[in-house]
């Protein structure tokens, strides 16, 4: 380990000189749809000698109208990069040998009727399909001897259920019939598979093979719904599927299980505190391989929120990524003392986080205010992260990008509430612009530095951007996070309007020219905004909730929404009056400002018929407003033709009704005829 941590600090410093930007030129503002083709960096993973890495970009293809992905590889000096792989409906998850002679990913190709694993030189060459599977492998992950890749997939039909369905004598029991079970699976490099975990009584959601390779960790679940999510629990047993040990028991979900490298101790995360109540920060947990209480491994203080964690081979350190609320950053754990210390520093977003012991080294993404996601390697004792790609050169040299800023104001109550502000890219001190409030989902989550290509884009026509992490953001401690339970609109929508204000008060903002958006959680919010102030002249909500007592029988999640309300609405002395006075739907009569609806047609998060009851009330009461569904889409459009009219449809129906302007749609590429109408949005 030592020679390979050598030779990555070597590799390291040699990156820093190879991946000097290119000489300035000439800039003009982002469009939409640029931003829609900036190619995304995912999912790094360094080579056992840490001289390589192999890792998935996507890119837009207006012609199948979706993003495609394939592996790259790149020396970790930053040098050589090469595209590995080129099938038409791309490849994901690359997973490296531990010998590293070869790359296992998934691919659909030819006549597969779904995605399998391949297996590929790692210098190149032609990938072999290694299995033949019923159904879609997932979460790949190689035995530490290099003899079997693991895999997660849903049970097959029945011969029974495929002739029903041919048949289409098809009617199935909601939420009992309309799924199948998942479970672990190995496969040899031959292809020859043996089922780990069977059974209809439970799915496998998550699991880590042990250092030693004779043990496994997972997380068991009634179903793979996401409802069922919170009676997950921490198993370990044989990978023979032997002498299986449950080994927590709550309404708590927990993921990342992983044994320790003495198998002594699983390590998980879960959003609870040390009594296992719901709703909290994201924390490390500990609990005795054989049995035992499992106990709270994060310090107490610590107002961040954990997102991934791993042991150290030697099982003294934990290290992990953690939320500060407008960054993140890497951190070790030192599991006897419960003390823990930052690994990196700065203003950035870290990603795809991953640590090698074998290299020595942490590989993520990272992005900032100035560029987007791109490869990074960070030593094993921290430091400076270098840059191994440098995808995005072009665009960064060619783009005029937005100055962004971390403000902080106080809440109404005197909290700290913090934001980042995107200032106009031809920003002019003294002079008050249009200011876009957009707020993030979640709402357990929170806006961090990061390129951000949308707001990129509003910069670049002279409008500020504000996001606000309000009140139930993570990142802040238990308390800030908990402020919504029993009540959500308690404090949050008064620090979103106390965060305009600040940005006013700094001689950024015109009152006169504020503007609302946002999506999920967002659209909860610009919802709720609308009806408590007219001060917004136009909004768009995306995906948001009207009424809290439909939308917690219509959504397949109402894990955070029981503490928001302190019970269900179908209990003995339901907290109706609670759902009912937190819903925007309630005050839908106060509402004056113009607001366009945006929802996909199979959203199952916050179900389309939420958008339907904001956007009837509106147009009852004479209010303008205009409602956008998207066929075929979930919770967030992905079909790049969909993506495209989101966002020409927000900045048309902000442009148009908010500031009185004009805008002219952008076409996708190679699209003939003439530009659609300036005010198409507003018809």
């Amino acid at each position: 380990m030592r020679t390979c941590t050598r030779t990555l600090l070597a590799v390291l410093a040699l990156a820093g000189l190879a991946l000097q930007p290119a000489g300035a030129q000439d800039k003009r503002p982002l469009t939409f749809v640029e931003a829609i083709e900036i190619p995304s960096v995912q999912d790094p993973q360094i080579s056992p000698d840490g001289r390589q890495i192999v890792f998935v970009m996507d890119q837009a293809d207006w012609k199948a109208n979706r993003r495609v992905q394939h592996l790259y590889r790149i020396g970790a000096d930053g040098t050589g990069q090469v595209q590995l792989t080129f099938g038409e409906r791309g490849e994901s998850s690359p997973r490296w040998s531990p010998d590293g002679r070869h790359i296992a990913f998934l691919a659909r190709r030819d006549s597969d009727q779904h995605n399998q694993i391949y297996l590929l030189p790692a210098d190149g060459g032609e990938a072999r399909r290694v299995t033949t599977h019923p159904t879609a492998p997932g979460s790949l992950s190689w035995s530490p001897d290099g003899s079997a890749i693991y895999f997660v997939a849903a049970d097959a039909l029945s011969p029974e259920a495929r002739e029903k369905r041919r048949l289409q004598d098809d009617v199935y029991a909601f939420e009992e019939d309309n799924f199948e079970q998942r479970h672990l699976w190995a496969t040899d490099l031959d292809g020859k598979t043996r089922a780990i975990t069977s059974g209809r009584d439970f799915s496998v959601l998550d699991y880590t093979v042990s250092m030693d390779g004779k043990r496994v960790a997972m997380m068991r679940a009634p179903s793979p719904l996401l409802e069922h999510g919170r009676f997950a629990e921490v198993w370990v047993m044989d990978l023979d599927g032997q002498n299986a040990v449950r080994l927590t028991t709550n309404e708590i979900r927990e993921s990342n299980p992983q044994l320790s490298p003495d198998g002594s101790q699983v390590l998980f995360t879960a959003d609870a505190n040390a009594q296992f109540e719901s709703y909290h920060n994201d924390k490390i947990f500990l609990v005795p391989a054989a049995g035992g209480p499992a106990r709270v491994a994060t310090p107490s203080a610590a107002s961040y929120e954990v997102e991934n964690a791993t042991w150290s081979k030697d099982g003294r350190s934990i290290y992990f990524t953690a939320n500060h609320g407008v960054h993140n950053q890497v951190m070790r754990l030192d599991p006897a003392t419960g003390q823990s210390t930052a690994l990196t520093t700065g203003d950035h977003m870290i990603s795809s986080w991953s640590y090698a012991d074998a290299a020595g080294a942490f590989v993520f993404t990272r992005s900032g205010a100035d560029r987007p996601s791109e490869v990074y390697l960070l030593g094993a004792d921290g430091g400076t992260a270098r840059r191994v790609t440098a995808v995005h050169d072009a665009l960064v040299n060619r783009v005029k990008v937005a100055r962004q800023e971390r403000i902080t104001w106080k809440g109404k109550d005197g909290q700290t509430v913090e934001g980042l502000l995107f200032y106009p890219v031809d920003y002019s001190p003294g002079q008050r612009y249009p200011l876009v409030v957009w707020t993030h989902g979640g709402p357990a989550a929170s806006d961090k530095f990061n390129f951000s290509s949308e707001a990129q884009v509003y910069a670049g026509r002279n409008i500020a951007v504000l996001k606000p992490n309000y009140r139930g953001s993570t990142g802040y401690g238990d308390a800030f996070l908990r402020d919504m339970v029993k009540g959500y609109f308690k404090n949050a929508h008064l620090d979103v309007l106390l965060g305009a204000d600040a940005v006013i008060a700094m001689g950024v903002a015109d009152p006169d020219r504020l503007l609302k958006t946002g999506w999920s959680a967002g659209g909860h919010m610009t919802n709720k905004i609308i009806t408590f102030t007219d001060r917004f002249k136009a909004a768009v909500s995306g995906a948001g909730a009207a009424n809290w007592i439909s939308m917690y029988a219509q959504s397949d999640h109402r894990a955070f929404r029981t503490p928001w309300f302190g019970g269900t609405p179908w209990q003995q002395n339901a907290p109706i009056d609670l759902y009912w006075d937190h819903s925007p739907l309630k005050d839908a009569w106060k509402v004056r400002t113009p607001t366009l609806f945006l929802v996909g047609e199979a959203d199952p998060r916050v179900p389309m018929p939420q958008s339907v009851e904001m956007y009837r009330a509106l147009k009852y009461n004479g209010v303008t407003t205009r409602l956008g569904i998207a066929p075929r889409e979930g919770h967030g459009w992905q079909e790049l033709r969909h993506k495209l009219h989101e966002l020409n449809a927000r900045m048309d129906w902000l442009v148009t009704h908010g500031l009185k302007g004009t805008y002219t749609w952008e076409q996708v590429p190679g699209d003939n005829g003439a530009p659609r109408p300036t005010t198409t949005a507003s018809q």
